[in-house]
């Protein structure tokens, strides 16, 4: 069940793209075999639902501020709108150690997503074996699955040149965290 309500949610945002709709897909025709892997892995993660969604929502929206991805901060802003994210959540995200918007869980997964999205990549078990007091190592699995695949589509997009879409236009949108070089 859970699958199928995050497939409405990607299916309500999309929808909202104004432009540039097609970007990603262009580059990934040309490579079919990639684009299926691609979107192979997507449907693995769409489905693995053992992990609370707004917590895996949370730390690839860390993650996708962190790397600086247009397209990504895009998408992941909709996405966290509708997926019940408060604006004080969304904007507080850069500080997110100082902000009374999130729990004490919360902090956690996104201090994961920080520690792993950083290069190098640092402090991480100290943070895994805290993940695992409150969730089990298959959830913490696809917790790490969700966060690398979030750096993974963050830098193949910004190598490709994907443009973001204006999904997030009119709502709340969170802020990229270290400026583009």
């Amino acid at each position: 069940m859970r699958a199928l309500k995050k497939m409405w949610k990607y299916t309500k945002v999309m929808a909202k793209a104004k432009r540039n709709r097609s970007d990603i897909f262009k580059w990934l025709i040309r490579r079919p075999l990639i684009g299926f892997a691609y979107f192979i892995y997507e449907v693995g993660l769409m489905f693995s639902n053992r992990m609370d969604p707004k917590l895996k929502q949370l730390a690839e929206m860390k993650a996708a501020a962190m790397v600086n991805c247009e397209f990504c901060i895009d998408i992941a802003s909709a996405l966290g709108n509708v997926s019940g994210m408060t604006e004080q959540q969304i904007l507080d995200l850069p500080r997110y150690r100082d902000s009374d918007a999130y729990s004490d869980v919360e902090k956690l997964v996104i201090s994961f997503a920080e520690a792993i999205t950083r290069t190098p990549a640092i402090n991480i078990e100290e943070i895994r074996d805290e993940l695992l007091t409150h969730f089990t190592k298959g959830q913490v699995a696809e917790l790490a699955a969700a966060i690398v695949w979030e750096n993974q589509r963050a830098r193949l997009n910004q190598a490709l040149g994907v443009r973001p879409t204006g999904m997030a236009e009119g709502m709340v949108c969170m802020i990229p965290e270290r400026p583009a070089q």
